[in-house]
């Protein structure tokens, strides 16, 4: 097993550039989750070793190697982090707990993670003093100790994570421990807890990592806007309550991305090719996609209303969801840039099917839409397919016939949106001063109008030159005058 597991920790290019800026250390050891994924014969990309000596100094001899950064990942856990310029991988390197690496490893979270290599020596017989290799083999998530979780309540979440990730079974012991810890995940720090909830959510399998948080009583403190969702009924287009729908909306996300041919049609590639695209916060674009679907419905509780005969209405939960999304973003200490994005996921996931009964589109309100929903035009497009998709009630809007209805208009309108996204709106023949010069206005909210009209013209063909917009914006400005 030995030549095995260093052949496959030496394909790594963390290791191989750990190694080559190491090669004079001693007490450096490869622990958690690259030798677990060795053992699993899964791809190593990033590493982490646990030091006997200053984490800070051999971080910045990795990162010196490597041609990157170093900086503190977590002062409280005195961990820093070296990666390459590319940021294609990291190696985060965490001073040693106690006298050494057995010491180190009894205060790890679970026995797969509680296994050690020496860095200087790949064929080493791996150091595996709580059996996590046989708990590999059985496919069991077990805690090294029956502390493990009192020292750090994040285990809970990660509990929930790892099994889900990893497809294993949480083992009974473990399970009552991370139940009986999970109060404590409201005091982690957001940043730690995102940290988890990030790779749960665009994990393989985040359906299962959603439930098994459930039933460690984890989710009220980790996720307490989900939790806020359970018993809130809705209206007869809709077969289950806001928070089976919520998941179910992610679940159906999860088809779509696996099957983009089927709701997308001939724009599969470009739509893949979307998804991929990293966001921020170490996300791609597809995977806060999924953030947003646990997220879009969180304004449901506070704004539903039942009215005379029974109706059940939420008006106005886009806006109010986009601010408690603005709120769980600061909790959970995400960078501005992925909380704007959820926020506008949340705050246009209505527009499109508003729109259904408009087919077909012309060219001018297919603007319209772009420019409101920009700059997630495409992504809450998607968005829209699975919450459609995840109405099954006997209301309506949830009618095989209206459902299809809102696929092949979302087939419509994507091609303009990736083509939006890859390229930025339409560009107007002339600048902004320089039309107002043409039409005699001072820069201005006036001139912005205009200019808007203008751009909207390029998109639906009747501006095509300098004179064409100009004489929009004559025409526009008329019209403003005469009102």
């Amino acid at each position: 097993m030995s030549e095995l597991l260093a052949k496959r920790l030496g394909s790594s290019a963390a290791v191989r550039l750990a190694r080559e800026a190491l090669a004079s250390e001693r007490d450096v050891w490869i622990v958690g989750g690259a030798v677990r994924d060795a053992l699993l014969d899964r791809a190593v990309t990033d590493l982490d070793v646990a030091v006997g000596g200053d984490q800070r100094a051999i971080a910045s001899r990795i990162a010196r190697v490597a041609g990157g950064p170093a900086f503190e990942l977590s002062a409280e856990f005195g961990t820093w982090r070296a990666m390459p310029a590319e940021r294609a991988w990291h190696v985060d390197v965490t001073r040693m707990r106690g006298e050494g690496i057995e010491s180190d490893l009894a205060g790890r979270d679970f026995t797969v993670n509680a296994i050690a290599i020496p860095l200087a020596e790949l064929a080493a017989a791996p150091i595996d003093p709580y059996g996590g290799a046989l708990d590999l083999e059985h496919r069991a998530l077990r805690a090294v100790s029956e502390r493990a979780f009192t020292e750090d309540p994040l285990r809970a979440l990660r509990a929930a994570r790892l099994a889900s990730e990893l497809e294993f079974e949480l083992d009974p012991a473990t399970a009552r421990l991370a139940s009986e810890a999970a109060p404590g995940l409201a005091e982690v720090a957001g940043e730690r807890q995102f940290g988890e909830l990030r790779s749960l959510i665009a994990g393989p399998d985040p359906l299962r990592g959603l439930a098994l948080l459930d039933e460690l009583g984890g989710t009220r403190f980790a996720l307490p806007e989900l939790e806020a969702l359970r018993g809130v009924r809705q209206n007869p287009n809709h077969h289950l309550d806001v928070h089976g729908h919520t998941l179910e909306v992610l679940a159906q996300l999860v088809e779509v991305e696996r099957d983009l041919a089927r709701y997308t049609g001939a724009m599969a590639p470009g739509v893949e090719r979307l998804l991929a695209e990293p966001l921020a916060d170490e996300l791609t674009r597809g995977g806060a996609l999924r953030f947003g679907a646990v997220l879009h419905d969180i304004g449901k509780p506070t704004t539903r209303r039942q009215h005379d005969g029974g109706l059940v209405s939420f008006v106005g939960h886009d806006r109010k969801g986009a601010a408690l999304v603005r709120s769980a973003c600061a909790r959970l200490k995400t960078s501005r840039a992925l909380a704007r994005h959820l926020e506008a996921l949340t705050l246009h996931h209505l527009h499109l099917g508003f729109m259904t009964h408009e087919r077909p589109l012309s060219r001018r309100q297919l603007y319209e839409y772009l420019r409101t929903c920009d700059p997630v035009a495409a992504d809450v497009t998607l968005l829209t397919v699975a919450d459609r998709l995840a109405a099954r009630g006997t209301g309506p809007t949830a009618s095989t016939e209206m459902v299809e209805a809102h696929l092949e208009l979302a087939r419509e309108v994507l091609p303009a949106a990736l083509e939006w996204h890859a390229n930025g709106p339409p560009r107007t023949p002339i600048a902004g001063d320089e039309l107002a010069r043409a039409v005699g206005i001072e820069p201005g909210p006036e001139l912005g109008r205009l200019l808007a009209e203008v751009e909207a013209g390029v998109f639906t063909g009747e501006v095509r030159s300098r004179d064409d917009a100009i004489r929009v914006a004559k025409g526009t400005l008329n019209s403003l005058r005469d009102r």
